[in-house]
């Protein structure tokens, strides 16, 4: 008998040991490319708190947001700006009542580390003499940094300098690397992307009343079926996951 209950006790325990935690759920989130680093740091801390595996992709907001309409499986959407998230709640495919302001961030042009250009950003700043024959990367217009980053040169009378030298990338982490990589002399970014990459250096910071607010909104898809996925939500609006994203150079709104 004292056998039999040992072969039990050992069967009980191999299962155990092969079966999933009660908890282990995944939450899925769709985010703008510039949240990459900082993220992933807010996903493996939620991963080791709570044993939910947290699955980011990361594109430029416009893509995964109409990867969202198209019926894309995401929990969360965190976008880089307030009119996409208004796209996908103006279709009914967020819950308006889980929808918060997680981040701001600001935005700045850069050079390769090893540049020489001098520029102060303001009205008639010569960015475009400053190119010469080469280039200025820019996310892609559709994409929230390319869409402040225009903004921004057009309210500073730039814009009709540089709109002939300007090469478009998919998202703005792209178009930090062809700066990074020497393939453009200046480039527009975030804040947060010059502050991860060591190949640039950040040539000046344009005024925030030049562009629209930067916002970072993040809600739930109307499509998600994670009984995890409010939890992790309310954790990247914490004061631990504040801690992470400050350190990585965004801002926290006002709650």
């Amino acid at each position: 008998m004292a056998a039999v209950l040992r072969w039990f006790a050992a069967l009980v325990l191999a299962w155990a040991l092969s079966a999933p935690p009660a908890s282990a759920q995944t939450v899925t989130v769709f985010a703008a490319a510039s949240l990459k680093d900082a993220l992933d740091d807010i996903g493996k801390a939620y991963e080791v708190r709570t044993g939910v595996k947290v699955r980011v992709s990361y594109a430029a907001t416009s893509a995964i947001a109409r990867q969202i309409e198209q019926g894309a499986p995401a929990d969360i959407f965190v976008s880089a700006d307030s009119e996409w998230m208004d796209y996908l709640a103006d279709r009914g495919l967020i819950a308006p009542a889980s929808r918060r302001d997680l981040l701001r961030n600001r935005l700045v042009l850069i050079a390769p580390a090893n540049s020489r250009t001098r520029l102060r950003i303001a009205p008639g700043a010569p960015i475009g003499p400053a190119l010469g024959r080469e280039r200025l990367a820019l996310a892609a217009a559709q994409v929230p940094a390319g869409k402040y980053a225009r903004a921004a040169l057009a309210r500073l009378g730039l814009w009709r300098d540089v709109q002939g030298c300007v090469v478009d990338a998919e998202n703005v982490r792209t178009a930090l690397q062809y700066v990074a990589r020497g393939e453009a002399p200046l480039g527009v970014v975030y804040a947060t992307d010059a502050k991860i990459e060591p190949r640039v250096r950040v040539v000046g910071v344009f005024p925030e009343a030049t562009h629209p607010p930067i916002v970072y909104p993040a809600a739930l898809t109307t499509a998600s079926r994670s009984r995890e996925a409010n939890r992790f939500l309310a954790f990247m609006a914490s004061a631990q996951a504040a801690r992470t994203f400050q350190g990585y150079g965004f801002t926290i709104p006002r709650r």
